[in-house]
């Protein structure tokens, strides 16, 4: 293996990556995972951690811990997934993606044993990931779930503070088909006498929550029974958009100044604050006031966080976002509606896992549409979707690359139009 591409192609076409080809690289145990970190040496004991799951917000409430723990003064990793552009997204310190000579060491290193193992893309990701934060001393890592919770290759460690953001229907198949079906599977992540915060509370599954913490002896708080949003407005920070947001955190008005404008991150603040609460109450990582504020302010630049709510330019603006399944393109759809623009035209395309029906009826039909098919096996055809658009009467043309469908979006707006990328991860990765 040459070189860094050498092996970004050994990890995508070697091993079985859930974002190319769906669920024939989903393993439904942790077999691979336990045998790969025993090869390693158990790197995951090497540092404190705090883990989460949930439908939405989990990527956006992890960069948000991370930065308000790098601005704590410590030494920080994130994992995350999918990546937009670039693997070493997922393994980040300090906001510094692992070294490409880093990927290459390792998995040249290890490389006979995953031949003869045959892990799934994520279970080797994981692994490295692990290894890297041992072997780099991290003061505490936080690690995001990559689908469900109990048989998740990231569930090997025992943390801080597990998070459990919200429950949605996404991945019926592979964690159930009913709210608490798939709250049962986020729940795997809770361990034995530690805390655990819940973001919101629904009254569908809280009550799986509360008994499996219960029976773990984990004490459970719910983030919204403590913070709660009394108002928000859009400003600016030294150029940079931000939100300004008046909370009452255990009785007290507060304001905290957000980097990240999607509307929907107000659920995901919540859930923050209130996992720093749990981690001061804790002793072990004493955060102040200012660190929290200044972390909060800064995520984007502090984490490299992308493709949430994020706008490429102004006249026309264009603005992409990742929620991909009912509830989080909700959010982001009543927020594009409050927008003034002469036109709405949005560059849309998903993946052929959706149930369509839910995610088409929520769109606005008066936008113009540039329907996509992203550049992956599992990218649904875009005259399909056209086809199933028209149903709920959303019209536009197709391109068969994200790039013929924006650039036409381009060609086609006013500089008083709101363009919108977005449907599917995988149509914003092409877009960034």
């Amino acid at each position: 293996m040459k070189d860094y591409q050498d092996t970004l192609d050994f990890l995508f076409s070697q091993l079985p990556m859930y974002q190319r080809i769906g669920p024939a690289a989903y393993k439904a145990n942790l077999d691979n995972t336990h045998a790969l970190i025993n090869h390693l040496g158990n790197p995951e004991k090497a540092f404190r951690s705090i883990h989460i799951a949930g439908t939405n917000g989990k990527g956006s409430v992890a960069h948000m811990l991370a930065s308000v723990l790098q601005a704590q003064g410590l030494k920080t990793g994130l994992a995350t997934s999918p990546h937009l552009k670039d693997f070493r997204e997922r393994i980040r310190i300090n906001g510094k993606p692992i070294p490409q000579d880093e990927v290459v060491k390792f998995v040249q290193h290890h490389k006979a044993f995953f031949e003869n193992l045959q892990p799934s893309f994520f279970e080797m990701t994981m692994a490295m990931t692990f290894d890297y934060f041992a072997k780099e001393k991290v003061d505490i890592a936080v690690v995001e779930t990559g689908m469900g919770g109990r048989l998740d290759s990231s569930n090997v460690i025992t943390p801080e503070v597990s998070v459990i953001t919200n429950i949605g229907l996404d991945h019926v198949r592979f964690l159930g088909n009913t709210l608490p079906a798939i709250a049962g599977e986020k729940a795997g992540i809770i361990k034995a006498g530690i805390p655990v915060v819940i973001g919101r509370r629904q009254e569908a599954v809280q009550g799986v929550f509360e008994k499996v913490a219960a029976s773990l002896g984990a004490p459970l708080k719910v983030a919204g029974d403590h913070v709660k949003v009394q108002d928000f407005r859009h400003t600016s920070y030294k150029g940079r958009p931000c939100m300004e947001v008046f909370v009452l955190h255990d009785g007290e008005p507060k304001t905290i100044y957000l980097d990240l404008p999607g509307e929907y991150q107000l659920e995901n603040l919540i859930t923050v604050i209130a996992v720093v609460d749990t981690l001061r109450a804790g002793d072990v990582f004493p955060i102040t006031r200012q660190a929290l504020e200044q972390g909060l302010l800064s995520v984007v630049r502090s984490t490299g966080m992308q493709g949430r709510w994020q706008q490429l330019s102004s006249k026309p603006a264009i603005i992409c976002d990742t929620g991909h399944n009912r509830e989080g393109l909700k959010y982001v759809v009543d927020q594009l509606l409050t927008v003034p623009c002469r036109r709405l035209r949005m560059v849309f395309g998903l993946v052929d896992d959706k149930d369509l029906s839910t995610v088409l009826s929520l769109l606005p039909r008066d936008a113009v549409y540039y329907f996509c098919k992203p550049d992956v096996p599992r990218g649904l055809d875009e005259k399909k979707l056209a086809s199933e658009a028209s149903f709920w009467g959303l019209r536009g043309i197709c391109y068969d690359s994200v790039m013929k469908a924006l650039h036409q979006a381009k060609n086609d707006a006013t500089a008083d139009d709101l363009i919108f990328i977005g449907g599917s991860t995988f149509v914003v990765a092409e877009a960034l």
